[in-house]
């Protein structure tokens, strides 16, 4: 599947963005002589100031009107107020408690909006379906998308992720991790966009993407064959041999495994990164012993 990677358009022209660059280095200059800096610092939050920036956003996340969404990162509320428009209700997560008041104050008089003053990886997974939408703090990226991919009740999360995090899970870069190939049957990855860097603050050192991560309703593979394979990619990974034909011989034929790697369109001394992850739910579906 082709990745769409386009960056987000604010409206800035060349001379506005450098404005606005600069000014995120007085602001970050500020913020470390303040408490608030240096507990965002700790916190590695990066908030996203720009409405227009934020709107772009909003336009990239799919929600459906009678869905429950939980966002991360809520900070001071630029997303949780137009999130509330849209869906059922809104549970919001902001672990920095100094932001709370400032939450609140913009989120007033919306009654389906619920504000949790903690940690988003602390939460409980709800009875009923939901969808998850924020700004992940960066650090915390792995274990708030390893929250997602546990979540069988999660249909979508999007979230903001430090660029470079999200072009490895989506193959932007012609390779793909393993977290991405062995999940692939239940969940589809993808780049919906970057957010320039500029347009939060404290100013990252990097840019940010829009990662997707949408739970398939129909699995590609049946979920009683699921841990099948991911042994197989697993086996695939290890590296060893070389190659992806040397690596799954050590536990499949190698007969058929020439034929699966061929039948999926892999040259004889393929490695692992290269292989996509539909080429390994072929070359799955072409070793599995069972239907």
């Amino acid at each position: 599947m082709a990745m769409v990677a386009r960056r987000l358009n604010t409206g800035h022209d060349a001379d506005d963005a450098r404005h606005a660059q600069a000014s995120g280095r007085r602001a970050t200059t500020r913020d470390a002589q303040t408490d608030s800096g240096r507990r965002r610092r700790e916190l590695s939050q990066n908030y996203l100031r720009d409405p227009a920036a934020a709107r772009q956003f909003l336009r990239s996340v799919e929600l459906e009107p009678d869905t429950l969404c939980l966002e991360v990162g809520a900070g001071e509320g630029i997303l949780t107020a137009p999130l509330s428009a849209r869906c059922r209700a809104v549970i919001a997560y902001e672990v920095d408690q100094s932001l709370v008041p400032r939450l609140r104050a913009r989120i007033r008089g919306r009654d389906n909006v619920r504000i949790v003053a903690g940690d988003f990886l602390a939460a409980r997974q709800p009875s009923t379906a939901f969808q998850v939408v924020g700004n992940a703090p960066f650090s915390l990226t792995a274990p708030i998308v390893d929250w997602c991919l546990r979540s069988r009740r999660m249909t979508s999360a999007t979230i903001i992720t430090q660029l470079e995090y999200a072009k490895k899970r989506t193959g932007a870069y012609g390779r793909w991790s393993l977290l991405t190939v062995s999940t692939w049957p239940l969940v589809r990855w993808e780049l919906l966009g970057t957010i320039p860097r500029a347009h939060f603050r404290p100013v990252p050192s990097v840019d940010a993407g829009i990662l997707l991560l949408e739970r398939r309703r129909d699995p590609i593979i049946s979920p009683a064959r699921q841990a099948a394979y991911r042994r197989l990619v697993q086996t695939g990974f290890t590296g060893v041999g070389g190659s992806v034909q040397a690596s799954l011989r050590r536990f499949y034929p190698a007969d058929r495994v020439a034929v699966a790697c061929a039948a999926a369109g892999l040259e004889r001394r393929s490695v692992v990164a290269f292989v996509s992850p539909d080429q390994w739910v072929q070359i799955f579906r072409a070793l599995d012993d069972r239907p």
